[in-house]
């Protein structure tokens, strides 16, 4: 599982770095803070046909049939 900081990046850079990670990933935990990264990273995930679980200012963003634990490690 990839860990990406987006706190402080304003949208659509959550998204974009969201995007790089699941190349080369099966999941991957965004933290981000921006009020507009909940819907965009949703949208994302939803085009993608991946599975978004958002805790706070974490989101959980996974590839169809891959079904990890939310963890915080924080």
């Amino acid at each position: 599982m990839k860990w990406v900081d987006a706190r402080g990046m304003l949208c659509p850079w959550p998204a974009l770095r969201l995007a790089k990670a699941m190349r080369d990933a099966e999941s991957v935990t965004i933290l981000a803070d921006d009020r507009r990264a909940a819907g965009e990273l949703a949208a994302l995930a939803r085009n993608n046909g991946w599975s978004l679980v958002q805790n706070g200012e974490e989101f959980l963003v996974s590839a169809l049939g891959f079904n990890p634990s939310f963890t915080s490690e924080a």
